[in-house]
Order: structure tokens, then C-alpha cells, then sequence
């Protein structure tokens, strides 16, 4: 893995997400095959999957998954009411290609994956991201990212959409 670190986490040296997106969209591209849906993790992966099905002229809709049921840290998070698993077709022998917006620990992933085998078994799961920060937990790597950054471990970078609709980052924490 190549990652690199930003210069420091102020607004004025966040990605551009717009720029990532580009890149991801191109990425994207080459893993789509005949029967690939695209399934975005809840909240900045499905606006990902929304607009690249768009973008990439996408047959039948995009699948929206949530991780919540499934989290190792559920007790502490609680349910979201936007958090709702959404798969507007059948999921068995189907080429699925999750999108998430920021790759860190893995255990957002490990969930998703829990999740989305409740509801059949695909032929294959491949995953893209925006941004793969590193400091991995468990053993999941993405067959594309846009860019891999080094983050604070202190810090949450999330996708975010401005008011125009275009794909911002945000920074919490310390």
C-alpha cells in the first residue's frame, strides 16, 4: 500500500472529494461486469453508489446497506433511523460491488459483509472506496481505492455533501 500523509487535517488540505470521485468513478469502470450491483454502505457509500449508477448509466437501482445490526460496537451506537438495509433485487449469484466512503479499521466492512449474507449469497464481493486511510483491525483491503492517506487515529474523516450537492470531507475530533 502507498499511502501517503496530508500535510495536517485543516479544511484547506482535505482531499478534494470531488477529484477522488473522478478517479473512483474511472476505478469503478473496470470492475463492472454484466451482473455487478452496485450496494453503497450507509450514509457516504450510498450516496456514492446513487451517483455513480447515475454517472456510469447503470441498469435497475442501487442497494443501500447498513452495518448497525451487525457492529461489534452496537451496544454503544445504538440503532440509526437512517440505517436501513435497502437491496431492490435478489442478492443470490450476484457480482456485488460495495462502496463506502472512508476504509479504516475493517469492522464497518466485516458488518456489512454479516449483513448482506442475510439476504442470499452473491457470486462475488469486491469493494471500492474513496480513501483508504489505513490502520486496519481485521483483514480487509479494497480492490480499488481513489487515494490511501495516513490519518490521525484521533481524527474521523467522513464524506459529506454541500449544499450544491457536490462530495466534501469532514474532519471530527481532536
Amino acid at each position: 500500500m502507498n499511502i501517503h500523509t496530508p500535510p495536517s487535517s485543516t479544511a484547506g488540505t482535505l482531499p478534494d472529494a470531488e477529484v477522488l470521485y473522478a478517479k473512483l468513478r474511472d476505478g469503478v469502470r473496470g470492475l463492472l461486469h454484466a451482473d455487478t450491483r452496485l450496494v453503497g454502505i450507509t450514509s457516504g457509500g450510498a450516496w456514492l453508489a446513487q451517483r455513480l449508477h447515475q454517472d456510469l448509466q447503470l441498469p435497475g437501482a442501487p442497494g443501500v446497506i447498513s452495518s448497525a445490526m451487525h457492529r461489534d460496537d452496537f451496544a454503544q451506537r445504538g440503532l440509526s433511523a437512517s440505517a436501513q438495509t435497502t437491496l431492490p433485487f435478489e442478492v443470490d449469484g450476484v457480482d456485488v460491488l460495495l462502496l463506502d466512503d472512508v476504509l479504516y479499521t475493517g469492522r464497518t466492512i466485516r458488518a456489512v459483509l454479516n449483513e448482506l449474507f442475510d439476504f442470499g449469497r452473491p457470486a462475488c464481493v469486491r469493494l471500492a472506496v474513496l480513501v483508504d486511510r489505513g490502520g486496519r483491525e481485521l483483514p480487509v483491503a479494497a480492490d480499488f481505492a481513489a487515494a490511501e492517506f495516513a490519518w490521525p487515529a484521533s481524527q474521523l474523516l467522513t464524506l459529506a455533501r454541500a449544499q450544491d450537492g457536490r462530495f466534501i470531507f469532514e474532519v471530527e475530533g481532536a
